[in-house]
């Protein structure tokens, strides 16, 4: 009867940390994805933790090049057509943080807010 108390008491602890594993806030090491296709940033905001360096990781599903630039963050970069690069932008203070794609400004606009 103990050993059956035993193992429900460890099923239920190690299914509590599966739960708050799943839950875990995204840590400021974490690449942060923005998708450019049909020339629009997806999602067109994202948020990022303050006075934090943090990854993003633009991924150009677009068969066309764009840029990736911001004045504010310091970056202007060029993504080849279906290809990836990775920006690292910050510390950054609290606020936001334009962005745009040079070749489709028109369409291609977005901003990182950091909280």
């Amino acid at each position: 009867m103990r050993r059956v108390s035993l193992l429900s008491a460890a099923c239920a602890i190690a299914m509590s940390g599966a739960v708050f594993l799943n839950a875990a806030p995204v840590r400021a090491d974490d690449a942060i994805t923005i998708v450019i296709k049909d020339h629009k940033f997806e999602p067109a905001e994202v948020k990022v933790p303050a006075n934090k360096r943090v990854t993003l990781l633009v991924d150009n599903q677009d068969a066309t090049s764009e840029e990736f630039e911001s004045g504010e963050m310091k970056v202007e970069k060029i993504v080849g057509g279906r290809k990836q690069i990775k920006v690292m932008v910050g510390p950054l203070k609290p606020g936001r943080y334009p962005f745009f794609g040079e070749f489709h400004e028109a369409t291609a606009q977005g901003a990182v807010i950091a909280e």
